[in-house]
């Protein structure tokens, strides 16, 4: 587990160091030269101990194999000239990953990527759980991305509201993208800030085919609301003429009308109306 190391004050240090250099001139220019030699020695061994640990920065201590702990408040330290020392960010990071080709839940191939924000919460785990920690993070993302793009379809063409959709349903997919990142990553001491899918398409092979498709569900879609408002429009054309007594109908006239207003009302193109200068009875 993650412990804390402190460090002693680099500065104590600094100004020891200055002390045994003065010893160590003033000897030699004595001709103390065994003291001196020892004081030198002494010297150089107290050099490598000093160490700079910045804001959001940490230093991972070990002892000829043995974790020893690690640094996170910032400052100038002193540690054992033996320790190997290994930085490690505590900053928050991005990922913006390229989008890759994977199959959606109906095996449809699709182009999607991920942008995570991401940071190390664990240094000991960061160090010693995995071998490269951030090359974990790249692969581990995108593993996560693959899985979850085959639990869902790209779209719903069957206009089934329960069902959850990668381009509709937004929220929800990029909750589970962020749990399903998040559960592979605590093994490297990575906390998981954000994750978001930042893009998805069909793939080329297929886009041009789903796009005729998806315009195909939106005339559909649109003829369907003209049909109910022109039925709509017509019944309450008939009501109203038959109301007022404006014009009396038999069965055959009023399927000749509603004929003739269903073509209007339900064309795609405008019509050019013929002016009757005669009865309707004749």
């Amino acid at each position: 587990m993650e412990k804390d190391y402190k460090g002693l004050s680099g500065y104590l240090f600094v100004f020891i160091e200055l002390l045994l250099l003065s010893f160590i001139v003033f000897g030699f220019m004595r001709g103390m030269v065994l003291p001196s030699v020892i004081l030198t020695v002494l010297f150089f061994f107290i050099a490598p101990g000093f160490t700079v640990v910045d804001p959001n920065q940490s230093c991972v201590m070990v002892l000829f194999g043995a974790y020893k702990g690690t640094i996170k408040a910032n400052g100038f330290y002193w540690v054992n000239p033996f320790f190997v020392r290994k930085k490690i960010s505590l900053r928050a990071r991005n990922f913006d990953s390229d989008p890759i080709k994977v199959n959606d839940k109906l095996g449809n191939p699709i182009m999607i990527g991920v942008v995570l924000v991401w940071k190390v919460e664990n240094t000991y785990k960061a160090a010693f759980g995995v071998d490269e920690y951030e090359h974990f993070v790249v692969v581990q993302s995108e593993a996560a991305l693959r899985k979850l793009a085959g639990m869902y379809p790209y779209d719903n063409f069957e206009d089934e509201e329960a069902e959850l959709t990668l381009r509709e349903s937004t929220e929800e997919v990029n909750e589970r993208l962020e749990a399903e990142i998040r559960e592979r990553l605590e093994i490297a001491g990575i906390y998981v800030i954000e994750a978001r899918i930042n893009y998805i398409a069909y793939a080329q092979e297929i886009a041009q085919a789903m796009l005729k498709r998806q315009q195909a569900t939106a005339i559909v879609a649109a003829r369907f609301k003209i049909v109910e408002g022109a039925v709509s429009m017509v019944e309450m054309a008939l009501d109203e003429l038959s109301k007022k007594e404006i014009v009396d109908f038999d069965e055959e006239k009023k399927a000749t009308m509603v004929s003739n207003l269903m073509v209007v009302l339900c064309g795609d193109k405008d019509v050019s109306p013929i002016v009757n200068a005669g009865s309707l009875y004749q």
